[in-house]
């Protein structure tokens, strides 16, 4: 392959690229590879055309980048790779987010982790001050029996029994004869009076 049918090849990938063909693209790229192993352009272009295929928005960004700084910076394409890396790193956060068993996945939409909530609650420095600004706003998303006894607790203690009351009885069941839970009822009962 000549230097004229290399620029060619390169030419015809990148229009191939930038058209959203990227499996062609990488074909091309592939072709170029086969013979010049080293060429940092084909090696960049079959990244991306790769990326492309799974998010063509993220692969045309990094493609826009790499155009960008490739004349000025002599480790343009260490850029890049470590760009993708970073991105491949972070798919795999998601992916093992997402796989987490069920009882992990918890929707915090309108809610506050009870850590963040106890986070909340040493930087104000009252537990009474702090749930009553949230109490009808916002829910304390609770993931375990023992943020619910040390919330149920924490909530007799500054006087919410009736609230903790309620929380132990709608909880009841989830928690069946478990002993500590059931012990909170003799907490709450020995706050009120």
């Amino acid at each position: 392959m000549s230097k004229v049918s290399q620029d060619i090849l390169l030419q015809r990938a990148e229009k191939e690229f930038l058209q959203g063909d990227y499996a062609t693209a990488l074909r091309s790229y592939g072709l170029i590879l086969k013979d010049y192993p080293s060429l940092d352009e084909a090696k960049v272009g079959a990244y991306l055309s790769d990326l492309g295929e799974e998010n063509a928005e993220e692969a045309q960004a990094l493609f826009d980048y790499y155009q960008m700084i490739k004349s000025e910076k002599k480790n343009a394409v260490e850029i890049i790779h470590s760009l993708i890396d970073s991105l491949d790193t972070t798919k795999e956060s998601i992916r093992e987010l997402l796989e987490a068993p069920m009882e992990e996945q918890v929707e915090y939409g309108d809610g506050i982790r009870y850590s963040d909530f106890l986070a909340l609650v040493k930087s104000r420095g009252s537990f009474k001050k702090t749930f009553e600004d949230i109490m009808f706003s916002t829910k304390v998303v609770i993931t375990d029996k023992d943020e619910f006894i040390d919330f149920v607790t924490k909530l007799a203690n500054e006087g919410f029994d009736e609230m903790a009351l309620g929380y132990l009885d709608a909880t009841a069941s989830l928690f069946g004869n478990d002993q500590e839970v059931l012990a909170l009822y003799n907490v709450v009962q020995g706050m009120k009076k």
